[in-house]
């Protein structure tokens, strides 16, 4: 694993909050753990996303999961900015409602529906990594298996099958579910785009970052981030990772 410990470079890092939003502090946290990453907290209304190296969409219930979750988070102001910042090559994490933000914006294929209990699931799941060809998993292995905790009522991820078929032949499914919690296609828990620099997953990171948390399992989400940058680092603008 990456030592940050000894890292002197820094990196502005971008974590996204909407009215609803209840996750960006412990996101905040995580990312403040890693030396070299320096988040900053940034509101819906935000125009530009320039002066940040990565872009974090956190989980909660943004608009209160009206409509649709994530819908209405999908149409402000900061999602023209995050569009031009992955579109540009950025780093971009959407966590949980994040992720679904991410979905209704076009951003990552599918949609996240209902858990097919049709009840809020809070629980630590375990999942195995597959794709480590993003800025996110870089540090893990294939094969790699982690338990981090899930807390959604939409996290059921759905894809046509054309669609779902050529997602598994580009290898964007990143994580799965060892043992499926929400009745999830084929298991998914993770995907990125195409192009790998747009990661969404619905697990929480952020929630086993630390010792106080109970491991420390996300963390790499977070050191992997930093390794990405300091591989990919650019004197200006965002940083391009492919």
């Amino acid at each position: 694993m990456l030592s940050s410990d000894t890292c002197t470079a820094s990196f502005k890092v971008a974590i996204l909050r909407f009215p609803g939003t209840n996750c960006e502090m412990d996101t905040f946290e995580a990312v403040s753990r890693v030396s070299g990453l320096l988040p900053e907290i940034v509101g819906h209304m935000a125009q530009s996303l320039e002066p940040y190296d990565a872009v974090i969409v956190p989980g909660g219930f943004s608009y209160g999961d009206y409509l649709r979750t994530g819908a209405i988070a999908a149409r402000t102001p900061v999602m023209k900015a995050l569009r031009d910042f992955a579109l540009g090559g950025g780093a971009v994490l959407g966590i949980c409602n994040g992720f679904q933000i991410l979905a209704e914006a076009g951003l990552l294929p599918g949609i996240l529906l209902e858990n097919s209990s049709r009840k809020f699931i809070c629980a630590d799941t375990p999942l195995i990594v597959e794709q480590t060809k993003t800025p996110f998993t870089s540090l893990f292995s294939p094969g790699s298996r982690l338990n981090l905790p899930i807390a959604h009522q939409e996290g059921r991820y759905y894809l046509n099958e054309k669609d779902l078929a050529l997602l598994e032949e580009n290898a964007q499914v990143v994580m799965r579910y060892q043992k499926n919690p929400n009745g999830a296609l084929h298991d998914i828990a993770a995907i990125s785009n195409l192009e790998g620099n747009i990661l969404g997953m619905m697990p929480h990171p952020e929630r086993r970052s630390s010792d106080e948390t109970g491991s420390t399992e996300g963390l790499t989400i977070f050191t992997s981030l930093l390794s990405s940058l300091l591989k990919s680092s650019v004197p200006d603008g965002p940083i391009k990772l492919r």
